[in-house]
């Protein structure tokens, strides 16, 4: 199948051979498609090594034959706001997150929309931990995977006061000890917030996060995301960092 003028979005690109490279791909009509592109080293693609870097916007013309489709051109698809930074970090995430999610040329139009708006959103957001969970809640929904924010798992309203506990079969458990957050009890309150799109606290944010962690992990398997990794990783350094700044100021 010869596919012309797919709008696409880069997830990930590597050296294959000598010149040629393997890139991972959610185009808007046909979902996640593996692509070999075969010559792009030297000095005259280099403009097309640019293109299918991740997170890139780009059209492509390409052959679907057999596992891998053959890359026939590329080109920029449209201008998107930079990323840089944390935001750049959590575009990494996301773009991570439906490469390993999405299953290869399963169609998703709505969630490729949902994933460029999401990018979009990253370069200009004042916080990255809501547009990052409000993100993880519509991938999840739009591949079947949804939990039920509204209500627990026997059908009952959630409420703002109670705790719960995620069950990624069964939905929210409520917790009936009181079992704090660190042993896998969530406020309803942010469970809720999620689902009315209501700007949460702080704490109510890292809550969404396990809510969220849970089911993704769950979906995942054994082999988590090597952005979860990296995220912690500058998370902890810039605590170093601003540890430093603080001695500094009181020295």
């Amino acid at each position: 199948m010869r596919v012309l003028g797919q709008p696409a979005i880069v997830l990930h690109a590597t050296r294959w051979r000598e010149s040629s490279l393997l890139v991972e791909m959610f185009t808007h009509e046909h979902g996640r498609i593996g692509m070999v592109a075969r010559g792009v080293q030297g000095a005259k693609k280099q403009p097309l090594r640019a293109a299918l870097q991740p997170l890139q916007r780009i059209r492509v013309d390409y052959l679907h034959r057999g596992e891998l489709a053959q890359l026939l051109h590329a080109e920029a698809g449209g201008h998107a706001p930079p990323l840089a930074g944390d935001a750049l970090l959590a575009g990494f995430y996301v773009a991570e997150l439906v490469l390993r999610l999405l299953q290869r040329d399963d169609a998703h139009p709505e969630l490729f929309l949902r994933f460029a708006h999401a990018l979009d959103e990253l370069a200009e957001t004042t916080s990255l931990s809501w547009t990052l969970r409000r993100f993880e809640r519509d991938l999840l929904e739009g591949l079947g995977y949804a939990l039920d924010l509204s209500h627990d798992a026997n059908a009952t309203p959630l409420e703002a006061d109670a705790r719960y506990r995620i069950d990624p079969e069964h939905g929210a458990l409520r917790v009936r000890d009181g079992g704090a957050v660190d042993r896998g009890g969530i406020g309803g309150a942010a469970l809720l917030a999620l689902a009315d799109e209501t700007v949460p606290s702080d704490a109510q944010l890292r809550e969404q996060r396990v809510a969220l962690r849970t089911l993704i992990a769950h979906h995942l398997g054994p082999r988590g995301l090597r952005s979860w990794g990296l995220l912690a990783e500058f998370a902890g350094l810039k605590r170093i960092d601003a540890g430093s700044d603080a001695a500094q100021d009181r020295d």
